[in-house]
């Protein structure tokens, strides 16, 4: 063990599974330290203290008694029997009094409860930073206050426990360098069955550059070696959760308003809307200079509605032309006491309500004297919005040093209320908030402090400071964006001390503020390690190992490695972070849930070596992910390039390549569970699944039985991403696995694009795929892409992709003719271009500009001018089916479209892509986009930019059943009587289609010229997929049973491979290859085997002697050359069946092979000897279909609305309102609650009363109220609503006075609304003992519509009063359990 005072060296012992038999006296594990007497200790004596200034052991006096003389302990010695005798029997009597006591007290002791065992003694080592201390065997400690020492270590039976209270008014902090608890020792705050209820802390302090590390742990660190035990476990409290009402900039819907001007002369007016805050009228009156704006004040006072607010303020003066019928108006409607005596330049302010009488009226008037007021003129008032949100108005006016200053205020007061999904009612006052982003920024986030909030209720808190930013609270276009709500605050909390600034070598150049914290290490073989409810603040290096909670080498950590209770994480608060958040490294069976990471450098929850498996990630929270300096992948741009000690020679990284991937979840092995979790805004990506190719770092070495890359996917279901810039979730690539060298210059464990995900049965590439399923995914605001997902079979299933660049891109795991081929198909999925979540400028948001249906500001990604895609084919095969597209409006900046392509493709696209069962909305015009010139797509002049084809199964997409969608300018795939789409860039033809994978050897920058024998005059130029590459290879997509010609821009190739991709049994092209005229050729043909790179069955071709024997026997191997035109013609066909998504045949893929011998060194393009000679006149293969009528049946998702609590079912609402001129053109009015339509064209207001408690949806009442009887609807309200309803409610047309208002206060508003003149009403209410937060009014003013609104309502609440017709199937706890077996 580590002696005490020594430092330097590794324990000298053997490390026993799971430790030895030493532990902590009495403990069992899952019930911790029992009333049960252990042994006697063999030692007795106190924990030793030692000054770290000696390297020998030396004891501390703690008392006179101690420092006796040797005569004296002589002395006592003799007395020792007797002392021991007395000792014991009184312990005994205390003992029973004090059970007895405990019974009798509401405060038993409770053998859960680490701090209540009897053996325990009470420990105050005091505050001297000196102290080394030592608790070993029969040293049973209970700290009871706060202390500073230099450090602490734990073995050999000892035991230490944070003392705590029934009322949990303990306040204990612990300052040390480091606590370590090695074999047999163990430090306890709580138990889980007895939760810790004090306050608790453990400060870590320490600088980087002073004294020596410790072996293994380093420095500012608790570590737990082998046989070590670790239980904290803190207050347990809803961890995170999310808005239920959306949280505005400065609290308020409309944004608080602040103006001050000088010498702006007269009387300034503002008017607010009582009911939202908004600032309705902004106007000043000259009522110095003139009567007439006197007669125009008098005038607008008289417009205003009863219960306006209104503010008012003096600028320089306002009397001399202020007539008294003006004053008499502001006396009688805003209850002005002051304004009759006004003054010259005499300071007055008012904040009155419109006909709200004196009691209403605040008002300040102030001296105007030598140029000064002597203080301000300040008048406010408080009032609430509908929503309960409790505001100020406030005017004031002065005159200071000469200068006159009016102005005004709106503004949150008291705090803001946040409306929360879940019971919150174990937070407090002074506890500390994280409310996610909800745009494309991750900086968007802000920290907030609870305030006290006696009228919330048990899902709301109050909070001290302003929001700055938007925060999405509701279901938008039936996608959930609302925002994360984390709680940061625990009553345990482990922190490091930190200095004012960055100092030593701690990267210096990155970082301006000290990012040497604490960190939490736990070594393999402990006895048991549980953390629940802690909070760890400033923890983590900037030092490889040294993170806020680090799994290190644990290996199986579940009943797999012999743990009765597997380890875990839980409740977590990880803020602040100056490495990572939770790290997992060559542990497996882990469960980390409900654990918060925030505002840290690094990925965050970060599995580590590529052998990690079994881990269950069960509802976590990641946001505010930053890049650190650790490893490649954590870097910036600016770190990648400038961090250059890991690479060989000169190399410059490449940021795009080499580094750039921090991402909140960091999966490195496919065999991992993830369900539940948030990844809320990181640098670039939130989920990163990646493969190594073989095990790295201190994991290097292990044979892995099976490959990452070939490893079915654990659980994923119900995740979501979003507020990140390169992508929500990725799927792809690996890291280098080799140093850096001369061959490879990049730096060890550097992105790298070798590895594809292409899960097996068994992990065995011999056995079939298993398709990896990505269930429930929702993605949104990722600036970049939603989702890219490389490789196969994999399906992602239920889910919604919405304001993102990129929705989902599917890229193919491998590449022809090494990859068999496999599939990726998205199914029951939802796609919105530009929602309603207009997002708000601030954080990193660089671009705002119009789009979306409505055309109104927005923050957009990437750039003003980016493409938007909902589906992005790369190259396939693909199926999408079963979805829905929503709202892809071009601007006259960008193109938005449903389906588009990889921009800037030199690779190849499969016709094998097919689409079926496709919804678009009526706000889609473009379905489909291939790109033209331009931004962003350059000059689409690369070979995958050309040949992007899919096939339109069932016509869902074009309207044409059976059919391909190519290109526009492609006349390899045409036809004569296909249809152009040419805002779409598109055409669209029937026929079958596959490749032809193309090589030649040899031949750098050649680029091939393929033409169609109908088409001579639209040849297709292809640079090849590298053009620089040394054997290029070129993939033209092609229409069967058709001639085709090939030409190079150089000297032929002497070497030519073709093989036949994508070609079914009996499938033929023919194709001519130009040659000089003196060519010779031998032709073979053979089977390639794809796994070890053999050939089978070759086959000469014989030469034909002339095209017709050629043409006659088009299925024997034979060629025929031309010499007159330089042709070499031969017909390739498929001679053998293709299975699945298969690019060959099971036999392996035919290639053929062409050996040319030649002297010519001139450019073989045959194209002017070639036509017309064979010229073909186009026809179609296929006949083209009739165009279908009539909705598509059965397309879409059946999905309406995806959510983040799929246990929950929602009611999707939607009204359409008219405004008069809409009303005249005879649009009507609707409501429609999950998809019927409830129509109404008559003026007045359709009442619908719905079942609050039935699935499905229940009206228990449609109502129509015609203009004559609106004035019984408050009737109605009162006496015919029953309780557990939803109250729908929508008005057409002119209503001059709607008298409910006291009743929709009943059903869910916080006060009366003002219903006076408005265009339309829609109000969304609650019948019952609840107020929900989804209780709404939407008003518009005369004449004006509400347009179209769309509410997502929760069905079958506990809070309505339903009765519980059975228990909520969870599927996510299902799968949780699932994962928690062992298999």
């Amino acid at each position: 063990m580590y002696a005490a005072g020594s430092r330097g060296h590794s324990p000298a012992f053997l490390q026993p599974q799971n430790g030895n038999g030493h532990r902590s006296p009495g403990y069992v594990p899952g019930k911790v330290v029992p009333l049960r007497p252990a042994p006697p200790p063999k030692n007795h004596a106190s924990a030793k203290l030692t000054s770290r200034s000696q390297d020998a052991p030396a004891t501390f006096a703690f008392s006179p008694e101690e420092q006796r003389t040797p005569s004296e302990s002589r002395k006592r010695k003799r007395h020792k029997n007797t002392f021991i005798c007395f000792a014991i029997t009184s312990f005994s009597f205390f003992v029973a009094l004090a059970v007895i006591l405990g019974i009798s007290s509401k405060y038993a002791p409770d053998e859960n409860c680490p701090d209540q065992n009897p053996r325990l003694r009470n420990w105050d080592p005091g505050q001297d930073s000196a102290k080394h201390i030592v608790i070993k065997e029969g040293d049973l400690f209970r700290l009871t206050s706060d202390a500073t020492v230099d450090s602490i270590v734990i073995q050999d039976g000892g035991l230490l426990v944070f003392g705590d209270d029934k009322d949990g008014s303990k306040n204990i902090t612990l300052r040390t360098r480091y606590i370590l608890i090695q074999d047999g020792g163990a430090l306890h705050i709580g138990a889980e069955k007895c939760r810790y209820r004090s306050k608790a802390t453990i400060t870590l302090y320490g600088k980087s550059d002073e004294r020596e590390s410790m072996p293994i742990f380093g420095k500012k660190f608790i570590g737990v070696e082998a046989g070590g035990t670790l239980e904290l476990h803190g207050a347990q409290r809803t961890s995170w959760t999310m808005l239920a009402r959306t949280l505005h900039s400065s609290g308020l819907p409309f944004g608080s308003y602040a103006f001050e001007k000088d010498f702006s002369r007269g009387l300034n007016v503002r008017v607010i809307d009582q009911d939202t805050a908004r600032v309705l009228e902004n106007e000043k009156f000259d009522t110095h200079e003139y009567h007439n704006e006197s007669r125009r004040l008098q005038e607008f006072l008289r417009a205003q509605e009863p219960g306006r607010i209104v503010a008012i303020a003096v600028g320089d003066s306002a009397v001399k032309s202020l007539l008294q019928g003006t004053i008499q108006m502001i006396q009688d409607r805003l209850g002005s006491k002051l304004i009759q005596g006004l003054g010259y330049r005499q300071a007055w302010a008012l904040v009155g309500v419109i006909d709200g009488g004196s009691s209403s009226c605040n008002e300040s008037v102030r001296n105007y004297e030598n140029h000064s007021t002597g203080g301000k003129a300040l008048a406010q008032g408080e009032f609430y919005t509908l929503d309960g949100q409790k505001f100020s108005v406030t005017a004031y006016s002065e005159w200071s040093q000469g200068i006159s200053l009016s102005g005004f205020r709106v503004d949150i007061a008291d705090g803001v209320k946040l409306h929360l999904l879940d019971d919150v009612s174990t937070w407090e006052a002074g506890d500390r908030i994280v409310v996610a982003s909800t745009d494309y920024s991750m900086y968007q986030a802000e920290e907030l402090t609870l305030l006290r909030c006696p009228e919330c209720s048990r899902s709301q808190v109050k909070v001290k400071e302003i929001p700055q930013y938007l925060h999405v609270g509701e279901i938008i276009d039936g996608i959930d964006m609302r925002a994360e709500v984390g709680l940061l605050t625990r009553n345990i909390v482990i922190q490091g001390e930190m200095e004012d600034s960055c100092y030593a070598e701690n990267h210096c150049q990155f970082f301006d503020y000290d990012t040497f914290g604490g960190h939490v290490m736990i070594e393999k073989n402990f006895t048991s390690v549980h953390l629940s409810y802690v909070e760890l603040k400033h923890m983590g290096q900037q030092h490889m190992g040294r993170y806020p909670v680090h799994f290190h080498l644990c290996g199986d950590v579940d009943s797999k490695g012999g743990y009765s209770q597997p380890a875990s994480v839980d409740g977590l608060s990880v803020h602040h972070s100056f490495s990572r958040c939770i790290t997992v490294h060559g542990t497996s069976g882990l469960l980390i849930k409900d654990t918060i990471g925030f505002d840290t450098l690094g990925h965050c929850f970060f599995l580590e070596d590529g052998v990690e498996q079994r881990n269950i990630l069960y509802h976590n929270l990641g946001l505010l992910t930053k890049p650190g300096t650790l490893l490649p992948t954590d870097r910036n741009s600016s770190m990648c390039t400038v961090m250059r000690d890991g690479v060989f020679g000169n190399y410059v990284p490449v940021p795009t390549t080499d580094c750039m991937a921090v991402s909140t979840f960091w999966i490195a092995h496919p065999n991992n569970h993830l369900i539940n979790n948030a990844a809320a805004g990181s640098q670039d990506a939130g989920i990163w699944y990646l493969f190594h190719k073989e095990p790295t770092g201190e994991s290097s070495g292990l044979q892995l039985l099976e490959k990452p890359e070939l490893t079915p996917l654990g659980i994923f279901y119900n995740n979501r991403v979003h507020s990140n810039f390169k992508a929500g979730l990725f799927v792809d690539k690996g890291v280098k696995t080799t140093n850096a060298s001369a061959s490879d210059p990049r730096e060890y464990l550097c992105l790298d694009n070798s590895a594809r995900f292409r899960p097996h049965q068994d992990a065995d590439p011999e056995k079939p795929r298993v398709a990896a399923i990505i269930d429930r995914l929702i993605a949104f605001k990722n600036n970049d892409n939603g989702a890219w997902v490389r490789g196969g079979d994999i399906i992602v299933q239920n889910s919604a992709f919405a304001d993102n660049g990129k929705g989902l891109t599917f890229a193919s795991d491998g590449s022809f003719p090494s990859d068999e081929g496999s599939s990726q198909e998205v199914t029951e999925s939802l796609f919105v271009g530009e929602s309603r979540n207009y997002g708000f400028q601030g954080g990193q948001n660089k671009y705002m500009g119009t789009g979306g249906i409505d055309q109104k500001p927005r923050t957009l990604p990437r750039n003003r001018t980016f493409p938007i895609r909902g589906f992005q084919i790369y190259d396939g095969p693909i199926h999408l089916t079963k979805s829905t597209f929503k709202k892809y409006v071009p601007t006259p900046d960008r193109y938005s479209s449903a389906i588009g392509f990889l921009m800037k493709n030199s690779w190849q696209t499969t016709p094998r892509n097919n689409v079926s069962l496709v919804k678009f909305g009526p706000q889609v015009s473009l379905n489909v986009f291939f790109g033209k010139p331009g931004p962003w797509f350059e000059d689409c002049e690369l070979d995958g930019d050309k040949n992007s084809i899919f096939h339109d199964i069932d016509g869902s997409v074009t309207g044409y059943k059976d059919t391909y969608v190519g290109r526009m300018d492609n006349y390899l795939i045409r036809h004569p009587n296909c249809v152009n789409v040419t805002k779409w860039n598109a055409v669209i033809c029937s026929g079958t289609y596959a490749q032809v994978y193309v090589q030649t050897w040899n031949t750098p920058n050649l680029s091939m010229i393929i033409t169609r024998d109908e088409y001579p005059s639209h040849p297709m130029v292809l640079r090849g997929i590298n053009q620089r590459a040394i054997s290029p290879q070129y993939q033209p997509v092609v229409m069967l049973e058709k001639g085709y010609t090939i030409h190079w821009n150089g000297p032929a190739p002497r070497t030519t491979f073709l093989y036949l991709v994508n070609f079914n049994k009996d499938d033929w092209i023919r194709v001519g290859l130009c040659y000089p005229a003196n060519t010779s050729f031998q032709v073979t043909v053979g089977f390639l085997q794809r796994q070890n790179g053999s050939l089978s069955r070759i086959e000469d071709y014989e030469p034909a002697r002339s095209m017709e024997e050629l043409q006659k026997k088009p299925s024997e191997r034979k060629f025929y050359f031309d010499s007159g035109t330089g042709l070499l013609f031969l017909y390739l066909r498929a001679h053998s069946h293709r299975d699945g998504h298969s690019y060959c045949s099971s036999q392996g893929c035919e290639r053929v092979k062409i050996q040319a011998a030649t002297d010519s060194k001139d450019i073989s393009n045959c194209m002017a000897k070639a036509y017309p000679q064979y010229y073909k006149k186009p026809s179609a293969v296929k006949r083209m279909p009739a165009m279908l009528t009539g909705l598509c049946q059965g397309c879409g998702t059946h999905q309406m609305v995806f959510t983040s609590d799929p246990h929950k079912s929602y009611l999707p609402v939607r009204f359409q309102s008219p405004g008069k001129a809409e009303i005249q053109r005879g649009d009507p009015s609707i409501i429609s609650v999950n998809g019927t339509d409830f129509t109404f064209r008559s003026a007045g207001a359709l009442l619908l009363i719905v079942d609050a408690c039935s699935v499905p949806f229940r009206v228990k009442e449609k109502r129509m109220f015609l203009s004559a009887d609106v004035s019984h609807m408050e009737e109605y309200f009162k006496a015919s609503i029953p309780p557990r309803s939803i109250v729908l409610l929508s008005t057409r047309g002119e209503i001059k006075q709607l008298n409910i208002s006291d009743s929709l206060a009943v059903l869910g508003l916080a006060k009366p609304a003002h219903l006076y003149s408005k265009g339309s009403v829609v109000f969304l209410g609650f019948s019952g003992n609840f107020a929900p937060s989804w209780t709404k009014l939407f008003t518009s003013p005369d004449e004006q519509g509400l347009g179209v609104l769309e509410q997502f309502l929760p069905l079958q609440m506990e809070e309505y009063g339903c009765s519980r017709t059975g228990s909520v199937h969870r599927r996510d706890l299902d799968l949780l359990q699932q994962a928690l077996k062992v298999l």
